[in-house]
Parts: structure tokens; sequence; C-alpha cells
């Protein structure tokens, strides 16, 4: 696994001028100190590379062996030619599947969940997923609801039907439920770019439903894999407020201590954000330690999957 973070950084203080909310009124409801912002030369497509070339340092096979890649995201730089042509064409990875999937913030996951059908059906053996956000391409700043929340980031997973060293990280279970029958649904988080950008007209609803169908999706996952809430040895929940993690945590009757976030600095990174947790921490983990990755998507949907070390 990589990932790329621009190293562009936007402080609170800059939307009190923006939209009149202030440092502390968006710390204390979101837990947001800064968020990061691709350069004026960067986009989906760039990022989604820079995470290729990070996750390749340690890849144990060459890229041109990758027989589907699947682009799992929901802000589209091109939305005719995606950020997996981008990469097969860089790449020159030949005779590879290359598809596209969006289901808001829940896409991460449902592109490992394309890669383990291919998988099953014998169509393909290597997958590379990548996820690449640029929201602050399309969020309106001046929106006091939800304009100082965006960031962006991109991240890129190699997986293998077969193990392929000793170090390989397993997947032990990948859940997904779409939800757009469940409170606002398709109307919680919108993106318009011919209208009024990425917004979240409800946030008291999506808030109330990350909570509880993180922790859905939790259980879901735990009991495909007859795991326990005890066998869990760190969290990670899809970084739209740390709140929410904090409300996840309390009902888990988990110390915040067990959950790893990076929302403080890079502020909500959409799909990619809790898989880029993942990535920026791999090198923490122990041999044997069990992650469980949780999110929550607009439209609505939900997903959790469950990796060992």
């Amino acid at each position: 696994m990589g990932h790329y973070v621009p190293t562009g950084r936007i402080a609170n203080d800059y939307f009190e001028k923006v939209n009149g909310l202030t440092s502390d009124w968006i710390v204390q409801r979101t837990g947001i100190r800064t968020r990061s912002k691709a350069n004026a030369d960067e986009n989906c497509d760039t990022m989604a590379l820079q995470a290729v070339e990070d996750a390749i340092k340690t890849l144990p096979y060459d890229i041109k062996d990758v027989d589907l890649v699947v682009g799992a995201y929901y802000s589209v730089y091109d939305s005719v030619a995606t950020a997996g042509h981008v990469i097969q064409q860089k790449y020159d990875i030949k005779r590879a599947k290359v598809v596209y999937a969006s289901a808001a913030c829940s896409s991460f996951i449902n592109g490992l969940e394309i890669a383990e059908g291919y998988f099953a059906m014998g169509k393909a053996s290597k997958a590379l997923i990548i996820c690449s956000e640029h929201n602050t391409y399309y969020s309106n700043e001046k929106d006091p609801k939800s304009g100082h929340l965006w960031g962006d980031a991109a991240v890129a997973f190699f997986v293998s039907k077969e193990r392929q060293t000793e170090n390989d990280i397993e997947i032990l279970d990948i859940f997904t439920e779409g939800l757009g029958n469940v409170g606002k649904g398709p109307g919680g988080v919108k993106l318009r770019p011919g209208e009024d950008g990425i917004t979240m007209p409800d946030g008291r609803d999506v808030f109330v439903n990350a909570c509880r169908y993180m922790i859905y999706a939790l259980n879901n996952a735990l009991q495909d894999t007859n795991l326990k809430i005890e066998d869990i040895d760190k969290f990670i929940c899809h970084q739209a407020n740390k709140r929410i993690v904090a409300q996840v945590a309390h009902q888990l009757e988990k110390p915040m201590e067990e959950f790893i976030n990076n929302i403080e600095e890079f502020g909500n990174t959409g799909s990619a954000s809790a898989p880029l947790v993942l990535s920026q921490h791999k090198g923490d983990f122990k041999k044997g330690d069990i992650v469980a990755l949780m999110v929550f998507g607009g439209g609505y949907s939900c997903g959790c999957f469950i990796v060992r070390f």
C-alpha cells in the first residue's frame, strides 16, 4: 500500500474571513485544525500516480503483472478517462481490466469488493485499487455547513488473490451495503459540479447515521470472520468528524487510544481517509495485529474491512 498527501495546508483561521467560522468553533465541532490542499498543478490523477509510486517501492512483483485496475473514488478529474486509465498508460499495463466505481466515502471498500469478485470469478489475480480525492476542486469554501471540512489525498493498494510474501497483509473480510433508503439518503451529501459543488445540507442526519452504520458494518464483518470486538487491536473510522469517532468509541466501549486518526491535520479526505490512515501507520503494527476499518458514505452507504498483519 502507498499514499500521497499534498503539501498544502489550510488553517482554520482562513475560514473566519471566508464564511465567518472561528477556529475554536471548527475544532469543537469537527476536530479539524488544518486540511490538506492540492497545489494548482495537481489533480485527482496526478495524486493517484504519486500514491502508486509510493506503493510500488515494496511491491514484490512487476506492476505489469497487474490484471485489474479499480478506480474507487468520487471527486473525478475526468469522468471519461479515469485515473485507472492514466495509470495503465503510465506503466504500460497491457491486457488489464480497468473499471471505475463510486459509492461516496465508501468507494474504496467497494473497490476492494470488486477485486474480490473478479478474483472469485477467476478473471483476475493481481489488482490495483486506487482512490484519489480532490475535494477542494469541488468544495465551496463559503459554505458554512461544510466548506471548511474538505482535504485532498490519494491511496493505492496492490491486492493479490494468492499470498506473495510472508509479510503480506491479509484481508480477512470485506462488507459493504447501500443505505439509500435510510434517513436523508441521496440528499444527505451532494456533489453537483454544475450547481454548488460538494455540500452536506444536513450534517446532523449524516452524524447520527454514520455512528450507527459504521458499527453495523463492523458487526457484520466480525460475524463473517468469527472474530470478537476484543480481537481487534486498532480501529480506523472514516475521517469525517472526530466527534463521530468519539461516539463510535463510546458505543463500542473502547478507549479513544484504540482509534487512529488523521483528521486534525488533513480534514475529511473522503473515501481515501480510512485507507490513508492505515497506509500512514503500516510500520507501527506488529505481526498478527488485526485492524478494522469502518466507513460511512453519502448516498448513503457503509462498509468495513478487516486486515491482519
